[in-house]
């Protein structure tokens, strides 16, 4: 158009609009025209139970000249300052895209300030997430896009797509088809939507972990219902599934704590002598069959699936608003009587407890 239709000011039938019981879908047109003949109506249209807006676009060209015209989609928005965040736990706010060959990438608002992403796709969906909700462009899969990026001066930023130009003759009319995402971030709803979608729940490195702790946590909240206990019985699962090398690890830290005294009484006849000492401390874990690192080596490998487990529960919008029992109901904020820290803070110090001192104590 010989003008960015940003600019125009569209018009709608009626002031409101409202998807009544019973009535499965919702259009909204908006509608403008000039003098010269040019009309533009889009259309967006609302699913009952659905996140997906489908967009149609028609440009129709009453002119006697060509039209030279291309549909473009961009989602705006600003920095996420909220002063009630926690300090110790990040997630990520700012811009995704997805492209075949590229995969799941991510463009930080920093990046959009020092680079301007222009690349060109077929397939594929740009979008902005944050913490646990999603806006994005799905252009249609076969039609050649070119995904942009941006940052203004009044402190927003945006992503987004645009087709080639296409003509339209005299007397014709053109449609352009998208679909656009508005919701939050649940995998299942996701991964049906589009391909890749679900990616933007991320998980980061650990996805590959994460993911199936999900679809477990997922099945077992199906059955009990309540995703506080679906957590506990994950958690009893996967203690479970580390139990022989749970089992090794407290093996060897008893085995240590026997022979705790030993280690110091041959600390006692060394003295000084280090390479003596070393010696004398291999040969007797030799013969009382010790491994000095039977008590680390197993709780080490148990380490990237519980840190996937929390990646899991900070990122799954199924916890938001999620109530457990009695005085905690949103299994997403942090208990406000600081009942469970204390009772973590117990636990860990009994566990404590139950290592050996460590044979130098510096």
């Amino acid at each position: 158009l010989a003008s960015d239709s940003r600019s125009l000011t569209f018009q709608a039938p009626q002031e409101s609009f409202a998807l009544k019981p019973g009535q499965p879908e919702l259009e909204v047109v908006l509608s403008w025209s000039d003098t010269t003949g040019i009309e533009i109506h889009r259309r967006y249209r609302f699913t009952r139970n659905s996140y997906v807006i489908s967009l149609t676009q028609e440009i129709v060209n009453q002119t006697s000249s060509p039209l030279a015209v291309r549909a473009y989609t961009q989602i705006l928005r600003t920095e996420l300052n909220d002063p009630d965040a926690s300090r110790f736990v990040y997630t990520y706010t700012g811009g995704v895209y997805y492209t075949p060959e590229a995969k799941y990438k991510k463009v930080s608002f920093e990046d959009m300030r020092t680079e301007h992403l222009s690349i060109e796709a077929t397939g594929g969906w740009v979008a902005i997430i944050q913490h646990y909700f999603i806006t994005a462009a799905l252009p249609p899969d076969r039609e050649p896009q070119t995904f942009f990026t941006s940052a203004r001066e009044d402190g927003k930023y945006l992503i987004g797509t645009y087709t080639n130009p296409t003509t339209i003759e005299p007397g014709i009319t053109h449609t352009f088809n998208e679909r656009i995402f508005l919701g939050p971030k649940l995998q299942d709803t996701l991964a049906s939507v589009a391909p890749g979608l679900d990616l933007a729940v991320d998980y980061g490195r650990l996805t590959i972990i994460a993911q199936p702790i999900f679809w477990l946590l997922n099945k077992i909240h199906s059955v009990v219902g309540n995703w506080g206990w679906s957590i506990i019985f994950l958690t009893i699962l996967i203690k479970l599934a580390f139990y022989k090398l749970s089992e090794t690890s407290y093996k060897s830290m008893a085995n240590m704590r026997k022979v705790t005294p030993r280690i110091q009484a041959l600390k006692d006849r060394y003295g000084d002598d280090k390479e003596r000492l070393n010696q004398a401390m291999m040969e007797m874990y030799k013969k009382e069959k010790i491994n000095p690192l039977g008590g680390c080596l197993p709780i080490v490998v148990q380490i990237p699936v519980f840190i996937s487990l929390y990646w899991v529960l900070l990122e799954s919008v199924e916890m938001r608003q999620a109530p457990f029992m009695l005085w905690i109901n949103n299994l997403s904020a942090p208990d406000p009587y600081f009942v469970l820290p204390l009772i973590m803070g117990i636990s860990m110090y009994v566990q404590q407890k139950l290592n050996p001192a460590p044979p130098d104590p510096i």
